[in-house]
């Protein structure tokens, strides 16, 4: 399998980091724990909670190991100052053709993004199309509710 670079912002870092130490120190033993009450109950062949517990185990090991390749494949986004065109971590500050209200997204990776918060992915229908486009620029974007067409505002840094 061949890893890929995953770009981050420093916040996304030590976010994935805090996770990964919560997994490794906390949730780990929790696990372990819920596994040893279990057994301890009888039979773990017809235990749900045994049964339960195993699969939490094996998903919190899977993510571990997930977020232990993301953090090893790690390229920072580095703050470059103003810039007058969208690339990594800029905010862009768009308008769409049917609203009053401009919205703001910061362009990530999808490691990082959380629409919720505004952090869209630069693999995203409207971060792909946002990327390398300038203040001013209207962009046409594809999304599965059909085309919209969005004006760039302000294009900033972190």
């Amino acid at each position: 399998m061949v890893e890929q670079e995953v770009f981050l912002t420093p916040e996304g870092k030590r976010k994935l980091e805090e996770e990964l130490e919560y997994l490794r120190t906390v949730r780990r033993k929790e696990v372990a724990e819920r596994i040893r009450e279990a057994k301890d109950e009888g039979d773990v062949l017809e235990s749900a909670e045994y049964e339960d517990a195993k699969n939490e185990q094996a998903f919190v090991e899977g993510r571990i190991l997930t977020l232990e390749t993301l953090l090893k494949n790690v390229v920072l986004i580095e703050e470059q100052g103003p810039t007058d065109q969208v690339g990594m971590g800029s905010w862009v500050t768009v308008v769409g053709d049917n609203q009053d209200k401009p919205e703001a997204y910061r362009i990530v990776d999808s490691a990082e993004a959380d629409p919720t918060h505004g952090l869209i992915s630069h693999h995203s229908p409207i971060g792909r199309a946002l990327m390398g486009h300038r203040v001013g620029e209207e962009v046409k974007v594809t999304t599965p509710g059909g085309i919209v067409h969005l004006r760039i505002l302000r294009i900033g840094q972190g």
